[in-house]
């Protein structure tokens, strides 16, 4: 059998398998006697045909077809296996180029290429984050409409106020709402049925029977009244008021767990906007920090990869439904052909991906792990933070499947943190380890993936986002 490679782009290794004769032929038989019990030859016995006329029965097409099915995949794990450079992530995809003499083109998936780059020069300054005392007031408000309480009342509507009404609206002929006792509360900052609607109550009282015509907008809802005018009849039957309690100590008192005074209350609505300002900040500040890595590395992943992590994205917005039909309900909901979806996908996958195996890489250049018990200690925190949960919670992770996500969980965290370090401190002073050229830590070879019928497709498990894992994607073989 002679073989030869050649690295091809995009992460693959495109073999040569040139078959000696002699074995294709012994394929041939054993095809051939594989198919005898099951053919019906006329005049004889399933298994009794002669060899020549079973073969003139069975065609020479079916039996080297089935010869290949067999013999294929059985050569390619031979010619994977006899070269320890080639290290398959996937199933990959067979050709046939041609059977005298019996060439097969095996197309392998293989391990990604990255090179990091100058990582360690970025720099990226930090925002401080500032509270706006505004921001404060406006919780405080939102708090106290909250607790407030309605009071009936017979003033002139004012924003704010609850109303009952008997509502009826018609466009032309045709009636698009007609209630009865419905409850408004007249705001500002929303529209009830269409922009105007809360506009057109104001100023009137209790018992009024207000008559008023709206334009329909042209995003609504039902195409055959955009744009078109609509008459309403509005009966008022009963408007009440908002009480909103006093802003004081005792108010402070009553809201969530309690606070002493209303200072207390305020400082923790203030670091509550400040810790989510800053969770903001970092999140923008790490995507800054990607986006530049991903800049200066250049990363090689083979397209298998690609369509794995266009398939996860696909299946996270189909919201995991386990029914084969999950994936046809979004789509009907999208009104798009998978075709479309996954396209629109694909670039966003692209940078999952390339982010992912680039955190991997900077995890493996920082030689930055992540051990039992850190594993151990996160399980044990975010159980407390379960709290009635936490038993659920803990079987969950008990398994190693569930303390291998929060390994690649912390993993990112910390590979994030020594991002951020490099990024507004310059990395702070090497170690003497890392001073030391970095040796590329060996990887754990995988076993070499097997082969299918003559031409079959690779597939690959998705690569993780965000979390880092400490090898590559692992194969799956669909």
């Amino acid at each position: 059998m002679k073989v030869s490679t050649e690295k091809i782009p995009e992460s693959q290794v495109l073999m040569t398998i040139e078959v000696e004769p002699e074995r294709l032929e012994d394929a041939r038989g054993k095809a051939l006697r594989k198919l005898a019990p099951r053919a019906k030859v006329p005049g004889f016995r399933p298994g009794k045909a002669p060899p020549a006329m079973l073969r003139r029965y069975l065609g020479e097409d079916r039996i080297l077809d089935e010869a290949l099915d067999t013999l294929v995949p059985v050569v390619y794990r031979e010619a994977v296996e006899a070269d320890e450079s080639i290290d398959p992530i996937a199933r990959p995809r067979l050709v046939i180029e041609t059977t005298e003499p019996l060439v097969v083109k095996a197309t392998i998936p293989v391990r990604p290429s990255i090179e990091l780059g100058e990582y360690q020069a970025v720099r990226i300054a930090t925002q401080p984050v500032t509270v706006d005392e505004e921001r404060v007031e406006e919780a405080l408000k939102t708090l106290r409409h909250r607790a407030s309480t309605l009071e009936p009342s017979d003033h002139e509507l004012r924003w704010q106020d609850v109303v009952t009404i008997d509502l009826k609206g018609t466009v032309d002929d045709d009636v698009i709402v007609d209630q009865q006792d419905a409850q408004v509360q007249l705001i500002e900052e929303r529209d009830i049925l269409f922009p105007g609607f809360e506009e057109a109550m104001l100023g009137h009282r209790k018992a009024d029977i207000v008559e008023f015509d709206l334009q329909i907008p042209e995003d609504a809802t039902s195409e055959k009244f955009r744009g078109k005018q609509a008459h309403f009849t509005v009966s008022v039957k009963e408007t009440k008021v908002e009480v909103l309690p006093e802003l004081d100590d005792a108010f402070a008192q009553q809201v969530g767990e309690g606070f002493d005074t209303l200072d207390a209350l305020r400082t923790r609505i203030r670091d509550d906007i400040r810790k989510a300002e800053e969770e903001q900040r970092d999140n923008r500040y790490h995507d800054e920090i990607m986006s530049e890595l991903v800049d200066r590395a250049r990363v090689e992943y083979p397209p298998v990869m690609l369509e794995a992590e266009v398939d996860r994205m696909v299946h996270e917005q189909a919201e995991h439904i386990e029914e084969g039909r999950a994936t046809e309900q979004y789509l009907a909901a999208l009104g798009k052909t998978e075709d479309e979806v996954r396209a629109e996908f694909r670039p966003i996958a692209d940078t999952r991906l390339r982010r992912s195996l680039i955190l991997t890489e900077v995890a493996d250049a920082e030689k930055i792990e992540v051990g039992d018990k850190d594993v151990e200690a996160e399980i044990d925190r975010l159980a407390q933070a379960a709290g009635a949960q936490a038993p659920r919670f803990r079987e969950l992770f008990a398994a190693e499947a569930g303390k291998d996500t929060i390994r690649r969980n912390l993993l990112t965290r910390k590979t994030l943190a020594r991002l951020v370090e490099i990024a507004t401190q310059g990395g702070g002073e090497p170690t003497a380890e890392q001073e030391q050229p970095a040796a590329k830590k060996p990887r754990a070879k995988r076993a070499k993936a097997g082969a299918g019928t003559a031409v079959e497709s690779a597939h690959e498990a998705p690569a993780s986002e965000p979390a880092v894992t400490a090898e590559a994607p692992a194969e799956a073989e669909s």
